[in-house]
């Protein structure tokens, strides 16, 4: 028989949320019997792929002070009576999992896949902030993060590593499937051959920090004819079209908005360039690993958690554009140096999908 389960997102646009839980409930398609509730009242891009594998999708607003919604929410967990609930949304999951536990479910997760706050901080939502954490951290059976991080922010006055309710684990990609193409984007965007194409892949939001991204971009293709710069992302392309057409390098800095086959992108490029400020553990910096793709990445904490020990050196500030600037061009220059990021071997045991999975899989069946 399979577990029954419901799962809580905020919605299921393409990201890294959204994108794990799919490759989960694929990779259990034969173990879970699941339903994906989507608080903010719609569900979105990545519709269409949930129900190609007849996952259940329902929109169900909740928002932070409307007790009819959380009444009806007891009321649907009772009629549906789910083995377990899995709140993706942090600290928000205070409510639903007392509702949960009024609802007579006795096993209730929560994940926190980002290592700090996304909310503009003010002094009644941190007073929000403080009442759902401590309700997460009564109501929960397990309390599981994808990286130290988070968990070291979201309890740093908690003595949580000594708590068994609480686990890491890492996000997991299964490299078969993933490594599935060797075509690339040369020829569809007019790329030559020889030229040195950087990449960088995430939706626009201000954690992501295009803002220097773009800046280093243009930077470097305007004094070296020879790079190239690939921003695969929603909402990128909206936001820069008109400055990089401005500037006359819409050639050269490629804005291709979302993109569901990242295979070809990561194929395409011979430098990743992630200056996150703000993460969980990031998929995309995973995948551009899995690839063997040379990598310049912030030196935020959990990214240093995503990448083995030895290149914490290399990483550099999210906003230091001369750095990211001068790691890019070695990567380049030096076929030594790029050689040192090239861990696709290490990447495919350290995020192995089957291990990771289920080590998740553990808490709820």
């Amino acid at each position: 028989m399979k577990t029954k389960i419901a799962f809580i997102v905020v919605g299921l646009n393409a990201g890294g949320i959204e994108n794990y839980l799919l490759r989960f409930l694929i990779f259990y398609k034969h173990k879970i019997d699941a339903t994906v509730y989507c608080k903010s009242g719609t569900i979105g891009e990545l519709e269409e792929e949930y129900l190609t594998e007849e996952i259940r999708l329902k929109k169900f607003p909740l928002g932070h002070f409307n007790p009819k919604h959380y009444l009806n929410l007891k009321k649907e967990f009772k009629k549906e009576n789910y083995d377990a609930v899995v709140d993706f949304t942090g600290n928000f999951a205070g409510l639903t999992l007392w509702v949960s536990q009024k609802a007579g479910i006795t096993t209730r997760i929560v994940w926190y896949r980002n290592a700090d706050d996304k909310f503009k901080k003010t002094t009644f939502r941190l007073l929000y902030n403080k009442f759902v954490n401590h309700l997460t951290l009564k109501k929960a059976t397990n309390i599981l993060s994808n990286s130290e991080a988070a968990l070291n922010h979201f309890y740093k006055d908690y003595e949580w590593k000594a708590d068994r309710r609480f686990d890491v684990i890492y996000n997991g990609i299964d490299a078969n499937k993933f490594l599935n193409s060797n075509e690339n984007l040369r020829e569809e965007y007019n790329i030559p051959k020889d030229a040195f194409v950087v990449g960088n892949i995430g939706r626009f939001n201000e954690q992501k920090n295009h803002v220097t991204a773009i800046e280093v971009a243009i930077f470097l293709c305007t004094a070296h004819y020879d790079i190239f710069f690939i921003f695969c992302g929603k909402g990128v392309d909206e936001a820069y079209t008109g400055r990089i057409k401005n500037l006359g390098l819409q050639n050269r800095i490629i804005l291709t908005g979302v993109r569901r086959d990242i295979i070809k992108v990561l194929n395409t490029l011979d430098c990743f360039y992630f200056p996150s400020i703000l993460e969980g553990q990031p998929n995309a910096l995973i995948e551009a690993m899995l690839v063997g793709t040379p990598f310049v990445a912030s030196d935020i904490e959990p990214v240093k958690e995503t990448v083995p020990k030895n290149l914490h050196k290399y990483l550099v500030p999210p906003l230091d554009r001369a750095k990211a600037e001068k790691a890019i061009l070695k990567i380049k220059n030096d076929a030594d140096y790029s050689k040192l990021f090239k861990i696709s071997e290490w990447a495919k045991k350290s995020f192995n999908s089957e291990i990771q999975f289920e080590l998740f899989f553990d808490k709820i069946k």
